[in-house]
């Protein structure tokens, strides 16, 4: 299997058992977990839609789930609200732009985003940098915010600072990812990342990415490939795409790790809804990636 049938078969199959299950995910208001779901569920979705690579099928499906998941949040009124009561969150906002992405437009939030955008202080909450960067690229989607700096944002990350790569332990490991996520806007703009940073991954991702393949952590192994995706061009070895394919179960729900999930249905999708997300966007924009690269990588 290659990589590029490897990387079509992750994002095939996650869409699919996303969409098969996607009944079982509900907005609680008294469960924050539901509503980081929902956003997380558009982000693939808009990442599939965006990249223009799927198939008729999984392009069905990727317009499902946006739309489920728009519908849970009461077309952008659970934002609205959410945003309303707490005018010093920024999560109504990152979880917006992966809507706002496909074309789903709320005036009321985006008018209040726009007035606490000009009012509300850049340090009202104490935030990890990759999560600065995380609101500056939301804010950048949207266009609702004036342009950040983000090479100066990323200077205070883990990654901006090419921090001693042996001592990167899970928790770091998922900040660094989403630095690069966010300062490429999720693969869209390789050149986000500065040349140093580049050079940085390019050495040091496919250590990483075997190390953590080795003891089965298959939800940051499928971060690593995002990561991967989003490099001016891959350094990953294609066995790493097929590895991770091969682990995916037939119905295409990805585990977390080597510790087998719940059986039951509705349990099954919340556990492992995120790695299964995590597979999508990474298949997604593997394949993209590869398809559109003016020399065939395997």
């Amino acid at each position: 299997m290659t990589a590029t049938v490897a990387a079509h078969r992750l994002a095939e199959s996650a869409t699919g058992w996303l969409n098969g299950g996607i009944h079982h995910l509900r907005l609680d208001p008294d469960d924050d977990e539901t509503y980081k779901s929902l956003g997380e569920t558009a982000l693939a979705a808009g990442i599939i839609l965006r990249e223009g690579v799927a198939g008729a099928g999984q392009q069905r499906a990727a317009h499902d789930l946006l739309e489920h998941a728009w519908r849970e949040l009461g077309r952008g009124d659970v934002l609205y609200a959410r945003q309303v009561e707490n005018p010093a969150f920024v999560d109504p906002l990152e979880i917006y732009a992966h809507f706002a992405r496909a074309g789903l437009r709320h005036p009321a939030l985006e008018e209040l985003l726009r007035h606490l955008g000009r009012t509300r202080p850049g340090h009202t909450r104490e935030l990890l940098p990759n999560r600065r960067l995380a609101v500056a690229n939301a804010a950048r989607i949207t266009g609702l915010e004036p342009p950040a700096d983000m090479t100066a944002l990323a200077a205070r990350t883990w990654l901006g600072a090419a921090s001693v790569p042996w001592l990167l332990d899970r928790p770091t490991a998922y900040c660094m990812t989403h630095t690069v996520f966010h300062l490429t806007d999720w693969g869209a703009d390789p050149g986000g990342l500065t040349p140093e940073m580049a050079g940085y991954l390019e050495l040091w991702l496919p250590v990483w990415l075997d190390v953590w393949t080795e003891i089965a952590e298959w939800d940051l192994v499928g971060e690593l490939l995002i990561v991967d995706a989003c490099l001016p061009a891959p350094v990953c070895p294609p066995e790493a795409w097929t590895e991770l394919a091969e682990v995916q179960r037939p119905d295409g729900r990805l585990p977390r790790d080597a510790v087998p999930g719940p059986d039951e249905p509705g349990e099954a999708f919340r556990h492992d809804h995120h790695p299964t997300v995590v597979a999508a966007i990474a298949g997604t924009l593997g394949l993209s990636r590869r398809l559109h690269a003016p020399v065939a990588v395997a």
